[in-house]
């Protein structure tokens, strides 16, 4: 099932996605849709009368999250390889565990929104196309074997980074936080259409040139190993977003670097999802 966020007649809604039309569901935000517990049979059975996308203006599906966005650095091989080749210091060296940041966002951007280069700021804007897991139910010690099971869905989202910024300051968390910095969508594909794991093809292409091409299997820490391991010492709550990790092919990874300026527009595409298109200004 895929689910959006849209606006309609100067309301905020959510509901079900066909090829169609859009069906309306009876809930506030996708929030509550997630809290609610609620199975895709029975979000089926509440579906609301249609409605043609053409009178709908597509929003990100979760456009203000819970809490900050978990996010994972350095998790696919090749990736680490560009990052250390770009800044060794920042980026290089051995690394047994999982990476974990915070990305901070006070609302998503859509699918065909516009981004600020803040030019003046940030001289080395990139792009990182990643996979982003949507959590369905509060979880705590939960095991790899059962990790599935507490995934409500997936939807893509761009890590959009401040290279200067996040080198700089010896950490990642403002470089990765400005104001814009997370686009997410088109939509929240449910679980249940997946394979476990879900093998999918992530490419992104900036101004129709591709620049990353991988897949998701190619993960270096997996899905179930990063709510097996965050589950142990928090609470994952209930739409909680935790995003991938991007493969290679970044801005910073190009010998000389590719970074993103004004008027650039970048696709970032999730087999079995769709593509987040987003304009920088």
């Amino acid at each position: 099932m895929r689910l959006i966020t849209f606006g309609h007649i100067g309301k905020t809604l959510v509901g079900v996605q066909t090829d169609k039309y859009i069906y309306p569901l009876p809930f506030k935000d996708m929030n509550e849709l997630i809290d609610s517990g609620v199975d895709t049979e029975a979000l089926a059975a509440m579906a609301g009368n249609p409605i043609a996308p053409q009178e709908t203006e597509l929003l990100a599906p979760i456009p203000v999250p819970k809490q900050d966005i978990i996010c994972l650095g350095i998790n696919y091989m090749a990736h680490a390889v560009e990052s250390a080749r770009f800044k060794k210091e920042a980026f290089g060296g051995d690394r047994p565990y999982a990476v974990y940041f915070s990305k901070r966002v006070n609302e998503c951007s859509p699918t065909n929104g516009t981004i600020s280069s803040y030019r003046g700021l940030v001289d080395s804007l990139d792009y990182e196309c990643e996979l982003a897991v949507i959590i369905g139910k509060d979880c705590k010690n939960v095991s790899k074997e059962d990790a599935y099971n507490y995934v409500f869905g997936y939807t893509i989202l761009n890590d959009i980074s401040a290279r200067n910024l996040q080198t700089r300051h010896k950490q990642w968390y403002f470089g990765k936080s400005l104001d814009g910095f997370t686009p997410m969508g088109p939509c929240i594909v449910t679980e249940d259409e997946f394979d476990r794991p879900p093998t999918l093809e992530i490419k992104s292409y900036v101004n129709g040139e591709l620049r990353q091409d991988s897949t998701t299997d190619l993960l270096i820490f997996d899905i179930p190993h990063v709510i097996e391991e965050l589950s142990q010492g928090m609470t994952l709550k209930a739409g909680t977003v935790i995003s991938m990790g991007t493969p290679a092919g970044v801005g910073m990874g190009f010998t000389p670097p590719k970074f993103l300026k004004h008027g650039d527009v970048v696709e970032c595409y999730v087999e079995n999802i769709g593509t987040l298109r987003t304009y920088i200004e």
